[in-house]
């Protein structure tokens, strides 16, 4: 799914750096600059809430998106990063597309 998740918004436009596991992820948000986060709630290793609290704290200013296909995970996910979108599985490529584009304009508005 990450494969088709990455073709899906690069071809939008997007540059896309993509892992497997958020044990992949923390160094690269140590290092380098994201404006978005998005990542699978379950996951190896280190869950997709563990690693947006672990986010916040390296990039603060990075923001959150969170897909997942189990009801009572998206809830703790809203509990635990209210300012995070959750996009439920199944979803539609091009529905992702609109959410972070959604995600980036709403991100635009804020700063004007």
């Amino acid at each position: 799914m990450r494969t088709y998740l990455e073709r899906a918004l690069t071809n939008a436009g997007f540059e896309v750096v993509a892992v497997d596991r958020g044990t992949e992820a923390l160094p690269l948000l140590e290092k380098d600059s994201f404006d978005l986060l998005l990542s699978d709630i379950v996951m190896p290793e280190m869950d997709g809430i563990e690693l947006a609290q672990r986010c916040a704290e390296i990039a603060p200013r990075t923001k959150v998106m969170f897909i997942t296909g189990f009801a009572a995970v998206s809830l703790r996910a809203s509990r635990e990063q209210p300012h995070a979108k959750v996009l439920s599985k199944p979803f539609h490529l091009r529905d992702l597309v609109l959410e972070v584009e959604r995600v980036f304009a709403d991100q635009q508005q804020a700063s004007v």
